[in-house]
């Protein structure tokens, strides 16, 4: 890995607030957890995305791409190589009669309002969801019924080659929390969303009534990566968690949150290995008591 070589490279592409080395991931995951990373590239077109790929690859250069970082957990030693982070620098969006075409770095809260005040239905599920558009795509995010799946007309990518390609539905092969771009080493670029045409009234309610519920529902006064836990097959997680007698267990500043168990909260200063001994710990308990082996959704990166 020739780091230096590499900066270098990228210094000619890349003004310097959009190219930061050493940077603390705590500052970019909702988690507010994880050592620093190497070097974090802060694209605003598609062009820097595929240079950026180009000089790491030449130079070796591990690199990890990720959106808003709300459902990731890095290690308390950080990331060895780039994080190539697309987040609001890459967020365009233009709504044309019942359809969306958004960048991959805007926020879903953001796109919802935006669907909204377009008087467009079908987003309204998203409003709450903290991630963005890519990494919803990416995982088929979903919340009350909707899933990304169920809007999502065609996607853009960014091959590994630095190529282009759109994918429909079908190629996209979506299932829950899963699709065909999250194994791969392609980049969401853009979305074209189908929407509808509807009452701005009936959205405006709906989105109204969503959000109370998560605020009852949801510990949102703290830091978190959401649902800690995939969905098993026939159970809820936060119920198996609450059933084993695991609700407000902790480690360090780690806590199950005593107000949804199916969240992990960071009270203040959690690091990586108290929220990883704390998944082990329920995960353990869990498959004690019920039998059923529960898998983190929450996605676990960084040097060990």
């Amino acid at each position: 890995m020739n780091l230096d070589h590499a900066y270098r490279a990228l210094s000619e592409i890349f003004p310097q607030d959009q190219l930061l080395r050493k940077e603390s991931m705590k500052r970019h995951t909702s988690f507010r957890i994880g050592g620093p990373v190497d070097l974090m590239i802060l694209p605003a077109e598609t062009e820097q995305i595929r240079k950026a790929l180009t000089v790491l690859k030449e130079n070796d250069v591990p690199v990890m791409v990720m959106g808003n970082g709300s459902n990731l957990l890095v290690r308390d030693k950080g990331i060895r190589g780039a994080v190539i982070k697309i987040a609001d620098r890459f967020s365009h969006t233009e709504v044309k009669d019942e359809s969306i075409r958004a960048q991959s770095g805007i926020l879903l809260s953001t796109l919802s309002r935006i669907a909204l005040k377009a008087g467009l239905t079908g987003l309204e599920f998203a409003s709450g969801i903290p991630g963005t558009l890519g990494g919803a795509v990416t995982m088929n995010a979903g919340a009350y019924g909707g899933e990304m799946k169920d809007v999502i007309q065609r996607v853009s990518v960014m091959e590994e080659d630095g190529k282009i390609a759109r994918l429909d539905e079908e190629q996209l092969s979506f299932g829950y929390r899963t699709s065909a771009i999250q194994d791969s080493n392609r980049i969401v670029l853009e979305t074209f969303l189908a929407l509808k045409n509807g009452d701005y009234e009936e959205s405006k309610a709906l989105i109204l009534d969503l959000t109370r519920r998560r605020q009852e529902k949801q510990p949102l006064s703290y830091p978190s990566a959401g649902s800690t836990f995939r969905r098993p097959v026939g159970y809820y997680a936060g119920k198996l968690i609450q059933d084993a007698g695991l609700r407000g267990l902790r480690v360090g500043d780690a806590q199950i949150s005593e107000l949804h168990s199916g969240f992990i909260i960071n009270l203040g200063n959690a690091t990586a290995y108290d929220v990883i001994e704390l998944i082990e710990q329920v995960k353990e308990r869990v498959r004690e008591r019920s039998g059923v082996k529960l898998q983190p959704e929450v996605k676990i990166v960084g040097q060990e």
